[in-house]
């Protein structure tokens, strides 16, 4: 792809300037981008939350490391300081569907604001995005219609806690159809368990642990071309564990196996296992078997 410079749009009025929208408040803002002009694509960057409502097929996007070819009726999240861009060769195109954008700024002091890292979809990547169905679809429409509403009426004491209440509602309507979304592809995600249990045991039967170190989640999640947290969000909805869980419990089960070798110390052993600090390996072993290293030797 050729290189493009990088537009950046550090608040929701520079934002609403560039799609022809006008500013009803400036923290937050709906766009329908069928009353925009035609615009010209670049690479992005945003000061604020973005989360877009794609109608139509867009062509190839980037974000973060992976390009995606876009469906009807997807959506997409966009964290603040995320660079993202549609590559159409300089055409300008007439844009489709919606977009909710807000700035951190209207979260401070609010409850969302405390608990805005739990919604982790800002941090998936492109290809994790969320393919709606018609009825939610609707209901997506319908949050975003309030949020409007919202804004169209005269700023009181009230504005800010009913704007920000209907964003977090919009949001956990999100988390419950990515919950959806985990179930539906159940065929999809079985593979994925499979590998990421079949990348686990090789890297823990390699020299990895003793070269790279202690196997971390990052490290499989990328193997598996999937963001850390879209990652650990369906290892934890198909396991009902996390996935750090899931690594800890197939070192222990190769642990208990090699101290069975009398040649073999404790230390030797948990420097073998990619641990800095043979301590360390023994607090792990002692919390997930409920003695240490030593007194497992023993009584084996």
């Amino acid at each position: 792809m050729e290189n493009q410079e990088v537009e950046i749009y550090n608040t929701v009025s520079e934002y609403n300037k560039m799609a022809n929208h006008e500013t009803l408040h400036p923290l937050v803002s709906v766009i329908d981008f069928s009353k925009s002009d035609p615009i010209c694509q670049y690479k992005r960057k945003f000061g604020f939350y973005t989360v877009f409502l794609k109608d139509v097929m867009c062509g190839d996007m980037l974000y973060g490391k992976h390009s995606y070819d876009y469906q009807e009726g997807t959506l997409v999240f966009i964290a603040p300081g995320q660079t993202y861009g549609i590559y159409n060769k300089d055409k300008h195109v007439q844009p489709a569907g919606f977009a909710l954008i807000f700035h951190p700024d209207l979260l401070k002091g609010t409850n969302l604001g405390k608990n805005i890292k739990e919604y982790n979809f800002f941090s998936y990547d492109v290809h994790e995005a969320l393919h709606l169905s018609e009825k939610e679809r609707e209901i997506i429409l319908e949050c975003f219609k309030n949020i409007k509403h919202e804004l169209e009426q005269s700023i009181d004491k009230h504005s800010k806690s009913l704007i920000v209440n209907n964003i977090e509602l919009f949001l956990n309507y999100c988390m419950r159809f990515y919950d959806r979304q985990f179930i539906t592809r159940d065929h999809i995600n079985q593979g994925v368990i499979g590998k990421f249990e079949n990348l686990v045991d090789d890297y823990l039967k390699s020299e990895n642990p003793k070269n790279i170190g202690f196997p971390m989640v990052n490290y499989f999640a990328e193997k598996l071309n999937l963001s850390a947290n879209y990652f650990g969000d369906l290892i934890k909805k198909e396991l009902g564990i996390s996935a750090q869980e899931f690594i800890h419990n197939k070192l222990i089960d190769i642990a208990k196996e090699q101290i069975m070798d009398q040649a073999k110390t404790i230390s030797e052993i948990s420097y073998d296992l990619g641990f800095k600090y043979p301590q360390h390996f023994t607090r792990l072993f002692k919390t997930k078997v409920g003695i240490s290293p030593s007194e497992y030797k023993i009584l084996n």
